[in-house]
């Protein structure tokens, strides 16, 4: 008997079934079946459905005689099922890996629970994932206790859906709960599962990417979850939640959640009521029919507008509806008059008011800085606004950040929020501009105004006009636009001659390239044992434990971070004397990593320069991170599972796999296997690799001497001319290694001479 059960309903989902399978099959949880149900494809799902199903024994293909709608498809594939769990998933959406191991964990961690809720994450047509609420909603839990819904109100906020939850099968044939038809018949069905549980844990992490599919006309629209609106239409919400209350009266627990579903119930059919364009009087009469025969006995409700138009619908007066509807739509239209004008007299007087700044004189004091879009105070304009502090005082430097990141600056940090009076004033007269990113197209350079593009990272694929050779690349980008930015240039920083070349070819223009090494990789030069002790500390690493940094790239033609390592399993085979430190990129909100103890998640960590001190050796695929941990000279192990594709889709600017020196920093595995493999024999900082990540070192960190900040402050805002000595790699003296700078104090010799596993 499997531990899991997924059923998969099948219909008109040709073009992403196979995705949705595959998604399952290849969890690194194996003890589960998939069943799909078929009732007749007119776009060959079933036939499909036949073919995995004779290529995998986990896959069963039932198909129905006659169309059954989604519930029964449902309903036949829970029939077949034989698992411990049952778990739906629909043939558009994708469990996200690793799922079904944290799902079966969880389980077992709560003693086998009526319900299991997880989380999920919405991705539109086109779009890219995004946190959901239900997911917002179960982090605040916390995903620790078994409770049930009488304990846990809230969690009628969770997405009323049958993907989001996994149910005990025995629960499930003996509940009260069904599926309705229609194609949102799982909401009773949901809402039912977890008002009549006995038992209900939460798993907060997403595990589902739900993807909102293209509307085709005359196909079934796939909604976003958990908004019923009209999509149920005009009266068979009511009938759901009619049945709802029929079936779980008289059940063990309903008298303690009666009043909180009804109120639910009262939100969604009044929300149903606002989306109606025709036939509202007969759904005013079907809603107050239901409130009259399950409201809750001496239930109240609340004060307020809304209150008063739920106390009209539920007492069947559409009249006195459609007149407060009236009524309140000539105050909103009132209200909004105001705020238009503002709106329009601010879009005529703000470029006014940019163009008059404009005519004012540039302050020679007044520098700019910016990073990653305006995500906050960070990278390459970071290190460079601190060494101004040090040796250009009279400079005042101004952040240009977001709304949201001001909320989190540092203290003493001047910034500006975009759009605000003050940015364009400090728009209009700085003298200079810092960024590793590009100024939008809005901002107009003034003749004296000096633009600086510090970058943010050496590149191995394809940037600039040569993504235009790779659609996936090139996704989104305005050509044209992106020449008129770089045309604004006047200094392009480079941290080594193959940044120097692949800027200019990449960015055609006038721009003068300064070789001065990245500012943000002064500290991976100059930083001490003390320093990287506390890096250490505030991450609880402990004394002598080795840290491996995994940081794996952005992936243009993904949707969302897809973790390449089975790292669980990389935990276990290397013991506790090795912590994994994983660093999504920060394109992805969210990693959806498991809850581990050799795991540690630092994807929110500010400072990736901090995670680089600590990491005794870094694991990354195609990463630029490796180009400056390169600096520290320790070692580097490339995963590449995927290097062929990435070759060909995102395009790169040398062979990262070839073995020639210079091209390959260290070790490269493939596999889960491997890279277990070369960090258990020894290979990953074997003589082999040293010599490669000495040619890499070389080739790569030739102007990073810990001097570049200096070498552009001095330059640019001091005036001085040339640029200061760069003392050559081989010159250097690496910084202390880790486990010896966090080894208790007289013990940095038995750390130095510890063998590696």
């Amino acid at each position: 008997m499997p531990r899991l059960s997924v059923v998969v309903p099948v219909r008109r989902v040709r073009g992403s079934l196979r995705e949705c399978l595959e998604s399952v099959l290849s969890q690194s949880f194996t003890d589960f079946e998939i069943i799909g149900v078929a009732d007749g494809c007119p776009d060959g799902s079933g036939r499909l459905l036949d073919e995995i199903a004779g290529a995998d024994p986990r896959v069963r293909a039932v198909h129905l005689a006659e169309p059954a709608g989604p519930d029964g498809r449902r309903t036949a594939g829970a029939e077949h099922a034989k698992g411990d769990y049952l778990l739906f998933l629909e043939g558009t959406h994708v469990l996200l890996p690793g799922a079904l191991r944290r799902i079966a964990d969880r389980l077992t961690d709560a003693a086998d629970p009526d319900l299991l809720l997880f989380g999920h994450l919405r991705t539109p047509f086109r779009g890219v994932p995004q946190s959901s609420r239900s997911l917002s909603l179960l982090k605040d839990m916390g995903g620790t206790e078994v409770c049930t819904l009488a304990d846990r109100p809230e969690l009628l906020g969770v997405a009323a859906v049958c993907w989001n939850r996994a149910v005990r099968r025995e629960f499930h044939e003996s509940g009260p709960m069904s599926f309705a038809p229609g194609q949102y018949g799982d909401r009773p069905y949901a809402l039912g599962t977890l008002a009549a549980a006995g038992t209900v844990a939460a798993l907060p992490v997403p595990c589902v990417e739900h993807r909102r599919q293209r509307h085709v006309p005359g196909l079934a629209e796939s909604q976003d979850a958990g908004s019923p609106g009209e999509r149920a239409g005009q009266s068979e919400l009511v009938e759901q939640f009619s049945d709802l209350f029929c079936a779980l009266r008289g059940t063990p627990r309903f008298d303690a959640v009666h009043g909180p579903l009804f109120d639910l119930a009262s939100r969604e059919l009044l929300e149903t009521y606002g989306t109606l364009r025709r036939r509202r009087r007969a759904y005013v009469r079907a809603v107050a029919a239901f409130h009259r025969d399950h409201r809750p006995a001496g239930h109240r409700a609340a004060d307020g507008p809304r209150a008063l138009r739920l106390r009209l619908l539920t007492g069947g007066r559409s009249g006195g509806l459609r007149a407060l509807d009236g009524a309140l739509a000539v105050r909103r239209a009132l209200l909004a008059v105001a705020p238009a004008v503002r709106k329009r007299m601010g879009r005529r007087l703000t470029p006014l008011y940019y163009r008059l700044q404009r005519l004012l004189p540039l302050d020679r004091d007044l520098a700019v800085y910016s990073a990653y879009w305006n995500r906050g105070v960070s990278c390459n304009p970071a290190a460079v606004h601190r060494k101004a502090a040090e040796l250009a005082p009279r400079v005042r430097g101004v952040w240009v950040v977001s709304r949201q990141a001001a909320a989190g600056l540092p203290p003493g940090i001047d910034h500006v929020v975009p759009g605000s009076r003050r940015y364009w004033a400090v728009m209009a007269r700085a003298t200079y501009f810092f960024s590793n990113v590009n100024f939008p197209n809005h901002v107009v350079k003034r003749r004296g105004q000096v633009h600086v593009m510090t970058h943010h990272g050496t590149p191995l694929k394809v940037m600039g006009v040569g993504q235009a050779r790779y659609p996936a690349a090139a996704q989104g980008m305005n050509f044209p636009d992106l020449l008129r930015r770089v045309d604004r240039w006047d200094f392009s920083l480079s941290s080594n001659p193959h940044s120097t070349e692949s800027w200019a070819s990449a960015y055609p223009g006038a721009v003068r390239h300064l070789e001065t090494g990245y500012p943000r990789n002064d500290v991976l030069v100059g930083a001490g044992p003390d320093r990287i002790r506390a890096v250490r500390e505030s991450l609880g690493i402990r004394p002598g434990q080795r840290a491996l940094l995994y940081a794996p790239t952005f992936r243009d033609y993904e949707r969302t971070f897809t973790c390449r390592l089975d790292l669980e399993r990389v935990a276990k085979a290397l013991g506790e004397d090795t912590v994994l430190l994983v660093r999504a990129h920060y394109f992805h909100e969210e990693s959806g990593l498991a809850e581990h103890p050799g795991i540690v998640d630092v994807s929110g960590h500010p400072c990736a320069e901090e995670l680089y001190l600590a990491a005794d050796a870094l694991v990354t695929d195609y990463s630029s991170a490796m180009f400056d941990y390169a600096n520290l000279d320790r070692p580097i192990v490339i995963h590449a599972p995927d290097w062929e594709t990435y070759r060909a889709v995102r395009g790169v600017c040398f062979d990262l796999l070839s073995g020639a020196p210079g091209d390959t920093p260290g070790a490269v595995t493939r596999t889960t296997d491997e890279l277990i493999r070369v960090f258990s024999d020894g290979t990953w900082n074997g003589e082999a690799a040293r010599v490669s990540r000495a040619a890499f070192r070389e080739r790569f960190c030739a102007f990073d001497d810990g001097r570049a900040a200096e070498r552009v402050v001095r330059h640019v805002l001091l005036g001085e001319p040339g640029l200061l000595p760069v003392t050559p790699p081989a010159e250097r003296r690496p910084v202390a290694v880790p486990r010896q700078a966090h080894a208790p104090e007289g013990d940095a010799l038995s750390a130095a001479g510890r063998p590696s596993r």
